[in-house]
């Protein structure tokens, strides 16, 4: 790999927000007492000087105290450092497809709605996603591409036509998200991609996995139009990958109306944002 490839790969690799490397290392302060710089950029795969430039300011906010090659904590690290809620584990599939479940099944269905008529569809990773591969098997003239077996197997009992890429599966996600995967569908163009988050800020949206987001990052690119669905759990929640901020993707499929502050930058943006109907009760 020459220079230039080196610098183009260096600015690809996942954005780790400075709340959430501050989050992570008061995390680690309040469990173990410590921190070493070396550690923690290992940790987050970040410099030594990024994380030095972390421990001064948390240690001007009186959160911790610094000590050669790294910090102790003092009596603030356990305060919260912004108004943003930050998710540090990654649930089970299963407990994240209960959660908000309704919602969920509002969100997938305004998103099909979103879907008709297109002939290429990028389907991501996620819960919703998989709820949506579910009402996308009556569409014979759609070639669809996902990166979740989970969405593969579903889809395959319809009539269209299903693409995986290959590469290695992440576990119980049954992700795949390989470099060689993300090589495949970087060739690739889309008409609509639809996006799973596990959480949306002003800044933008965030996922748990370095690995999917490499993914997440193709189907913004290599897509002629960027759908996001997201419950309205997820507003104002982090977690450890910044995917992108705002502007990167057009719309937003929600089941309520996001709190002022995050609805103004969306605008600012020019992401519409769709609410989805409430679902009915059956008679």
């Amino acid at each position: 790999m020459d220079a230039e490839q080196q610098m183009v790969a260096a600015a690809e690799k996942p954005k780790v927000l400075a709340q959430v490397r501050h989050a992570r290392i008061l995390e680690t302060l309040a469990r173990k007492g410590a921190v070493s710089v070396s550690d923690v950029a290992s940790q987050l795969a970040v410099s030594e000087m990024t994380v030095r430039r972390d421990l001064i300011e948390l240690e001007k906010d009186g959160r911790l105290v610094r000590t050669h090659g790294g910090a102790v904590r003092s009596g603030k690290a356990f305060e919260p450092i912004a108004n943003e809620a930050v998710d540090r584990e990654e649930p089970t599939f299963e407990s994240r497809l209960t959660r908000n479940a309704a919602s969920k099944r509002t969100i997938a269905m305004a998103a099909a709605g979103v879907a008709a008529g297109a002939r290429t569809l990028a389907l991501d990773v996620g819960t919703t996603t998989y709820l949506l591969s579910g009402l996308l098997l009556n569409q014979p003239h759609t070639k669809i591409f996902t990166n979740s077996v989970r969405n593969a197997m579903q889809l395959g009992a319809g009539f269209g036509e299903v693409y995986l890429p290959g590469g290695r599966m992440r576990g119980e996600e049954m992700a795949i998200s390989s470099q060689s995967a993300v090589t495949q569908f970087e060739e690739l163009w889309f008409d609509i991609a639809f996006l799973g988050v596990s959480g949306i800020t002003e800044q933008g949206i965030y996922d748990y996995s370095f690995e999917d987001t490499d993914m997440k990052r193709v189907y913004l690119r290599r897509a002629t139009q960027k759908v996001v669905l997201c419950d309205s759990t997820k507003f104002k929640r982090m977690s450890l990958v910044h995917i992108a901020p705002l502007q990167q993707f057009d719309m937003l499929i929600t089941d309520a109306m996001p709190p002022a502050d995050l609805a103004d930058a969306l605008t600012a943006a020019g992401v519409e944002v769709r609410i989805a109907p409430e679902e009915q009760p059956l008679l």
